[in-house]
């Protein structure tokens, strides 16, 4: 049985150590037997959210540009890779906009109780996180993993696993890192055998 993954790209660099990263776990998804839609969030003409919270009352963004169309890719997907680089020990600038604008599932699940993914659906949904770092200190990737378990319950995509790699001001090529490369695959690979055979169980229990 297959699944659909869509992967954000949160790097402003289409081919740089955080793409080269998304490649492999992409490919080992793929390898494993789902389909998988890359989005580079950075070319996305969106708006951050202003707060308006017309989405208080339905499942709908008052702002009118293009986010409607990911709002039902999140929405359709089983599940998700986030590939991002950390900036100033949190999100970068553009995927934060589209995280935040995810407002539309907050209120829809937790202000009127009527959650946009169903209770099946959440038990088949995953996230796989990687995220690379210029710097090497203590909780380094500490406000990332915040935001992304925060992102995964709001949109019933739960952070399932991750790879993270501090230092890359020293290590500066990550093909200089062929494990983590290997790691990346790995846990692409074991995504979507993981999304297949939670599907399956699913499937069964509903029969």
């Amino acid at each position: 049985m297959g699944c659909h993954l869509v992967a954000l790209l949160g790097s402003p660099r289409k081919e740089g150590n955080t793409a080269r990263l998304l490649k492999e776990a992409v490919r080992g998804a793929e390898e494993a037997g789902c389909t998988v839609e890359v989005i580079h969030v950075p070319e996305l003409q969106i708006r951050p959210c202003m707060e308006i919270f017309a989405c208080k009352t339905k499942a709908e963004c008052a702002i009118k540009d293009e986010m409607g169309t990911y709002y039902t890719k999140i929405r359709d997907a089983d599940g998700l890779i986030v590939a991002t680089p950390v900036m100033t020990m949190g999100v970068p600038g553009a995927l934060k906009s589209f995280l935040d604008r995810f407002q539309v599932f907050y209120m829809a699940k937790y202000e009127r109780g009527e959650p946009l993914v169903t209770s099946e659906e959440r038990k088949i949904r995953k996230m796989l996180l990687l995220s690379i770092a210029g710097m090497n200190i203590p909780n380094l990737f500490a406000g990332l993993l915040q935001t992304m378990h925060a992102f995964g319950e709001i949109t019933d995509c739960p952070l399932w696993e991750k790879v993270l790699l501090p230092d890359m001001d020293n290590v500066r090529d990550i093909t200089t890192r062929p494990d983590i490369l290997k790691e990346a695959y790995e846990k692409g690979y074991a995504l979507g055998e993981e999304i297949q055979k939670a599907t399956s169980e699913v499937a069964l229990s509903m029969e």
